[in-house]
Formats: C-alpha cells, sequence, structure tokens
C-alpha cells in the first residue's frame, strides 16, 4: 500500500530535505484511507505536540496543500489569513515556528503526502528551498510509482510471455493487461545518458543551481557541471535549459 510505502521512505526524504535546504526544522506524513494527513516523522522539533496530528483536506497549511496540489508557504503563520488557524498551539505557541511550507508528494494526480519545511525567526523560508523541495518531492513520487519487486519481476514475465505468442490479437491484449497493471515498455535513455546525468538533469530542470545540486546529491561543484557538460554533449545541445528540454523530449525525464 503507499502509505506504507510512504511512511518507511520518510525518514530517509526528510533527511535528504533538511541536508540540501539547511532548514532547522522539517516534518511529513502520509495521506490516511481516511483522506486525512497524519504527521509522523520529524527533525528538528522541540517536543511531541506535533506528532499524530490529523490534518483534513482544506486545513491548515499541509491540508491547503493537499487541497490545491501545490506548494504553499507562509512567512509569518501566526498571522496569514491564507490558512486555518486550528493548529496553531502546536505549531506557533509550542515550536515557535514563524515561515513554513508544505510540499505535497504527488502520484499520478493523487496527493499521498506532504514535506514541510520551517524556521524560527524573522528570515523567512526562500526560494531556493522550494525548489529543493520541490525536487525531492518529485524523486519521491517517482520512488512512490516504482512498482515492488515482486510485481516488477511479474510485470518483467508477463512483457516476455507477450512477445512470444504468435496471434496478434492475443499478443495486443497482453500487452495492455501488462500496461494497466502498471507496466511500461523500457525506456531509451538518449545518447547514452548516465543516472547521474539525469539526476543533475532533474535538478536543473527545478530551477535549482549548481551548488543546490551539488548539495542535493553529495557531489562537488565541478562535478556537477562536468556531468552537465556530459549530457549536453550528448543531447547535441549547448546549454542546460536545452539538455533538459531535449532530455524531456524523449521521455527521460
Amino acid at each position: 500500500m503507499l502509505p506504507d510505502r510512504f511512511q518507511a521512505l520518510l525518514p530517509q526524504r526528510l533527511d535528504m530535505l533538511r541536508r540540501a535546504t539547511g532548514l532547522p526544522v522539517v516534518f511529513g506524513g502520509a495521506v490516511t484511507p481516511a483522506h486525512e494527513l497524519l504527521l509522523s516523522s520529524f527533525l528538528g522539533v522541540h517536543g511531541t505536540s506535533l506528532h499524530g496530528l490529523r490534518v483534513g483536506t482544506g486545513r491548515g497549511l499541509g491540508g491547503t496543500a493537499i487541497a490545491l496540489g501545490s506548494a504553499v508557504r507562509v512567512n509569518d503563520y501566526a498571522s496569514t489569513r491564507a490558512i486555518t488557524h486550528e493548529f496553531d498551539q502546536m505549531v506557533v505557541v509550542n515550536e515557535r515556528l514563524t515561515s513554513v511550507f508544505a510540499y505535497p508528494v504527488t502520484v499520478r494526480g493523487t496527493v499521498h503526502g506532504v514535506l514541510y519545511g520551517a524556521v524560527r525567526g524573522q528570515t523567512p523560508v526562500g526560494d531556493r528551498a522550494i525548489r529543493m523541495a520541490g525536487a525531492i518531492a518529485q524523486h519521491f513520487a517517482q520512488d512512490l510509482d516504482m512498482p515492488s519487486l515482486h510485481t516488477q519481476a511479474a510485470l518483467r514475465e508477463l512483457a516476455e510471455v507477450a512477445k512470444l505468442v504468435g496471434d496478434p490479437v492475443l499478443r495486443d491484449r497482453l500487452r495492455k493487461v501488462h500496461q494497466s497493471l502498471g507496466g511500461e515498455p523500457p525506456v531509451s535513455v538518449p545518447s547514452g545518458l548516465t543516472p547521474r546525468e539525469l539526476d543533475t538533469l532533474r535538478l536543473a530542470a527545478v530551477g535549482a543551481s549548481n551548488r543546490e545540486i551539488a548539495a542535493e546529491l553529495g557531489l562537488s561543484t565541478e562535478t556537477v557541471k562536468a556531468y552537465l557538460r556530459g549530457a549536453m554533449r550528448k543531447l547535441g545541445v549547448h546549454n542546460r535549459t536545452a539538455a533538459v528540454h531535449a532530455a524531456r523530449s524523449t521521455g527521460a525525464l
């Protein structure tokens, strides 16, 4: 089930979010079958008042992000009129959070969880942190959308069986079943792009700078530049924007 997989992957993604953004507080949770956001994992909080908090759609910051299907940021949680305020005791009084964002993790049009980042003090969360959260949320969604290892093996077997069927009508039916179960034709990586080159392009696609990409991937900025140059050379383009566009046009991003 996706909520279980979300919960299992969440601590690692929150650690990645904290390291990439430098924010002192990050937390998050999965959307339950009852369509409530259940906060379950935290880094940098002072106490336990947020633990196990259930947030309905449209309520507070996270519920608003779920309702809109997009990131929501407030510079002063206590005074903003953009959200409801039933959680002020926990957020403002207990944790003393000021600027907070909530970024939904969306798989095939459905929000399955929310990542939060926050600060205490007068300096608001910046655009860079939002971009990095977007990249992490996108990668998180891709991981959630991947079938389990057992399912992947079964799908590969079904695809191989479909290739061996001589009857074209039956073969087409098997291929449709394969796709309906989540199987997709293998995507050919354009011009031999490596996984790291694709990682750098994915982050470049959401506006991350070379320094931000380096922080996210644990690389030096010179290594990031080398990956981007390699990707541009293989794609036959001369700048990172064109490389992102070329990779997207092939379905690799």
